[in-house]
């Protein structure tokens, strides 16, 4: 169990600092892409609801998938009809989504039950995801390249710290293992 939840949390961070390494190299790239995902997960999600809607029995489903499918291809339309403002509106979804995981993790810091250096992880990591969505919300006209900068730098420091984790969790996992071969 030890192993492969510190091998994930290991290659969760690595591909996070590639992450956070990509979106500094290349901010403008960075949008661009963060709009074009949006939208295609919109039409993805847009294909889906329709056909959710002609396998429902009823026509009060088929009337709400239909629309949900209407509302999301709308929505995929719109993000590459306008970017602009559809990257402002990133810019809150992502603000609000880094405080409200920054919080999980700064409290699960104190419910962590592990030693201090292991906690420090945690609440690190839960105040740079706090900071990082506060600016955020603070400044979103500062643009677009601001958010794929702050993005970099987040992910690249959420990465280390993840790298940082499951290594400490391999090192735990170890440990508990030769305890366990005593005992048996």
């Amino acid at each position: 169990m030890f192993r492969s939840t510190s091998t994930s949390m290991i290659a969760v961070g690595v591909l996070a600092v590639i992450a956070g390494i990509v979106a500094l190299a290349w901010p403008g790239v960075t949008v661009l892409v963060l709009v074009i995902l949006f939208a295609v997960y919109a039409f993805s999600d847009g294909i889906t609801q329709g056909a959710r809607a002609f396998s429902s029995d009823g026509f009060g489903p088929v009337l709400g998938h239909l629309l949900v499918a209407v509302i999301d291809i709308a929505a995929g339309a719109a993000a590459l009809a306008w970017p602009a403002p559809t990257v402002l509106v990133l810019v809150y979804v992502v603000g609000f989504w880094a405080i409200a995981g920054g919080v999980a993790e700064f409290l699960t810091g104190f419910a962590a039950g592990e030693k201090a250096g292991f906690r420090a992880l945690f609440l690190i990591g839960g105040l740079v995801s706090v900071a990082f969505g506060v600016v955020l919300l603070a400044r979103p006209d500062v643009g677009a390249l601001s958010l794929a900068l702050l993005y970099g730098l987040f992910v690249l420091t959420y990465g280390i710290i993840q790298i940082a984790a499951g290594s400490h969790l391999r090192g735990v996992g170890k440990k508990v293992g030769a305890v366990l071969d005593r005992v048996s």
